[in-house]
């Protein structure tokens, strides 16, 4: 139980000649103050914004990566997808272990981890280096980024969860797209180094506030720490983020792919059998998925991260190659949906309080999906940003309005001392949900772009032709080499690409419709249970000797 409560046990209360317990220790006062609360909520904050900023930050200096080393592409991808992979692998194990040692303490040593590799990858001398330095940051952004949801799950009271939630998710929405604004600046105007800067002092900044305004609490479990599901949940998730990374360069049938489809695969087959035989002791216990809340906020924090990630990969092409756009431009284009996010996000804890958290979950969803459709209809190379701009909006607003009661759900579907790993499984579910959606999003407009262009290159020479079919990019680059077909070649090119940029978007409105249909039978109760309740009750049928009995002890 969590050491900023009593212990709560189902069983009916003792006779008044028998005491209640009482908790051996506590680490943080029962009920902080606003004023505490909202300097928790700020530090957090910070810190997940460091780690946010770090997953985007590089995707615009790719060009400059591969000159200052020397590298391939396939170098500069691991350079920037490597730091991911190692946050999403180490995620659920140092969730857990963050509850179990203390939020405060694997927040602080997080920080440094992050900091100090920060720090090593902006001084970088080879390829090599920054590599390693990017991995160690991985891993400090795992330690980070489950202990500060968990932080405001087990610190703040119930009736003001919702909207600390509700801030923790639009940062983690739209802090991506404003990490990547910031980075395109520092790119521009300085050097691609400087793009370590911001992460760095946010570190700084985040240690500084932690040691003074965070509380401390841990759980004391009955069981051991699940060291072989924490090992096979690295293995599994390795696995299938790898293929989901490295499927679209290296080709979905290439050895490389099948092998880590293969290990991933088997890796999460033996971990749930796993899980289910330790049960009650397990590092996550699956039978949970039974939870509407769980399973509900799960699927559609996958689809919406992976649809907000799979939009990136659409739109800055058509702001680069079909508009012709800097970079930074390109960037600041994607800021009204990333402050729309925001926005809906804080406003979605009191949208659920009044229609519920399944209606405000439904009512996002299917805002989503309409700026999705509204994007495939009116999207053209004349039209500019001005055709995309109310899709942008509408998809803005909501997926904002479903993230925040979906994480609420996960949340508040395990108990106060499994916060770490329901915060973990949060954050686990978003990576999953961004690299599959670039996956596939990003397939879709290929093939479209492919399958569009072969019919446009008409007396094009063979070599500008082949190299057009590539992609967009690859084609406004060869045109000025086609002589008198160089505008006929753009034209081709930036009209297939709106044409593969229609068949995504409709795909993903029909996913998204799928979603809201799921949702509105299978979503969350209309009011979320307190984290403290979930699992008590012992006529749940899913543990033979009740799960009531599985509950950390106070320090």
């Amino acid at each position: 139980m969590s050491t900023n409560q009593p212990a709560h046990h189902p069983k009916p209360a003792p006779q008044p000649s028998a005491p209640p317990p009482t908790p051996t220790t506590r680490d943080t006062p029962d009920a902080p103050e606003a004023r505490q609360l909202r300097k928790i909520l700020i530090t957090v904050s910070i810190a997940l914004m460091a780690v946010i900023a770090s997953v985007t930050g590089l995707n615009v200096a790719q060009t400059h990566l591969a000159v200052e080393f020397d590298a391939s592409q396939s170098t500069v991808l691991w350079i920037i997808n490597i730091y991911t992979l190692a946050l999403a692998a180490l995620l659920l194990p140092l969730g857990a272990l963050g509850d179990r040692l203390g939020r405060k303490p694997m927040l602080l040593a997080g920080l440094g981890v992050f900091g100090v590799a920060t720090v090593v990858a902006g001084l970088a001398p080879t390829a090599e280096v920054m590599i390693a330095a990017r991995v160690a940051s991985g891993v400090g952004a795992a330690m980070i980024m489950p202990i500060t949801l968990a932080v405001i799950t087990s610190t703040f009271p119930e009736e003001q969860r919702g909207k600390a939630i509700g801030v923790w998710t639009g940062i983690a929405g739209g802090g991506g797209i404003l990490g990547m604004f910031l980075a395109a600046v520092l790119v521009d105007v300085a050097d691609w180094r400087w793009l370590f800067l911001l992460p760095a002092v946010l570190v700084v900044v985040a240690l500084g506030m932690t040691l003074t305004s965070v509380p401390n609490s841990r759980e004391t479990s009955a069981h051991r720490f699940d060291t072989v599901g924490a090992l096979v949940s690295v293995i599994a998730v390795v696995g299938l983020i790898f293929v989901l990374q490295e499927g679209p360069e290296r080709g979905w049938t290439a050895p490389e792919t099948l092998a880590g489809l293969a290990v991933g695969l088997v890796a999460t087959v033996a971990f749930v059998v796993w899980e289910l035989h330790r049960r009650g002791a397990s590092l996550l216990d699956v039978r949970l998925f039974r939870e509407r809340g769980l399973s509900g906020g799960s699927i559609t924090l996958l689809v919406v991260f992976g649809v907000q990630a799979g939009i990136g990969v659409v739109l800055f092409p058509f702001f680069q190659a079909v508009l012709g756009w800097s970079g930074l431009l390109s960037t600041v284009a994607m800021m009204p949906m990333a402050v729309a996010m925001m926005v809906s996000s804080g406003l979605a804890p009191k949208l659920a309080a009044g229609i519920g958290a399944r209606a405000t979950m439904a009512a996002g969803i299917a805002l989503a999906g309409v700026g999705m459709a509204l994007m495939a209809l009116f999207v053209s190379a004349s039209g500019g940003y001005l055709s995309v701009l109310p899709g942008l909006l509408a998809m803005g607003i909501g997926m904002g309005l479903s993230m925040t009661p979906s994480t609420q759900a996960i949340t508040a579907s395990l108990p106060r001392e499994k916060q770490g790993v329901a915060s973990a499984l949060n954050d686990v579910t978003r990576e999953f949900g961004t690299a599959l959606g670039v996956a596939l999003l990003g397939a879709l407009v290929s093939a479209g772009y492919r399958s569009a262009i072969d019919g446009r290159l008409h007396g094009i020479p063979r070599n500008a032709a082949d190299t057009a079919r590539e992609g967009v990019a690859n084609a406004a680059e060869v045109a000025d080499s086609t002589g008198p077909h160089a505008s006929d070649l753009l034209h081709a090119a930036q009209q297939s690409f709106v044409d593969g940029w229609q068949q995504a978007m409709w795909a993903g409105a029909a996913i998204m419709g799928a979603l809201l249909v799921y949702v509105a039978l299978r979503g969350p109760d209309r009011e979320l249970r307190d984290p403290n309740r979930a699992l008590r009750a012992p006529d749940r049928g899913l543990d033979g000797d009740g799960l009531d009995r599985q509950h950390a002890v106070d320090e």
